[in-house]
Parts: structure tokens; C-alpha cells; sequence
């Protein structure tokens, strides 16, 4: 799958999670490149994707609880791993 993850803004942010998402809800793609893809997304771009500890409100808007539920899952998943190592 191919998402640009540099972004440009917190809209084009939101749409690429949306995206990645989307996708794997429709089994499009597998759920490690899935994990993958978000977990790049929020090391490259994570000013633009949470403030004071939150998600920012055009990211909270533009993706919805739903999908913020499988970010935030998965971004748990990666500080886990990470202080396990």
C-alpha cells in the first residue's frame, strides 16, 4: 500500500489514516502493514497528530472515535514493545 508519510497537514494526515484504515476494514490489506503504516505515520508526523497529549481537534474530526479507537490501540501495542525491549 502506498501512503505518503511525510504529510503536509493535519487534514492530508487524517485522510492517509482514514485511508489505512478503510482499508483494512475492507480487507484490502493485512492488519501487520496496516499496523505499520499508522505506526509510521504517527513517528513522522505526531506534531500534527496530538497536542497536550490528545489528538488534535481536525484529526479527532476528520477520523472519528471509531478509527482513533484502532490508532490509539495500536500506538499502546508499540510503547509496550517498546519498553519491554
Amino acid at each position: 500500500m502506498e501512503v505518503k508519510l511525510f504529510q503536509k497537514t493535519q487534514r492530508h494526515l487524517a485522510s492517509s489514516i482514514n485511508e489505512v484504515i478503510d482499508k483494512y476494514w475492507q480487507d484490502e490489506i493485512e492488519e501487520p502493514e496496516m499496523i505499520n503504516t499508522i505506526q509510521k505515520l504517527y513517528a513522522i508526523n505526531k506534531a500534527k497528530m496530538v497536542k497536550n497529549g490528545q489528538y488534535t481537534t481536525i484529526i479527532r474530526q476528520q477520523c472519528g472515535k471509531k478509527r482513533l479507537d484502532v490508532v490509539s490501540c495500536i500506538l499502546r501495542l508499540n510503547e509496550k514493545n517498546e519498553q519491554s525491549s
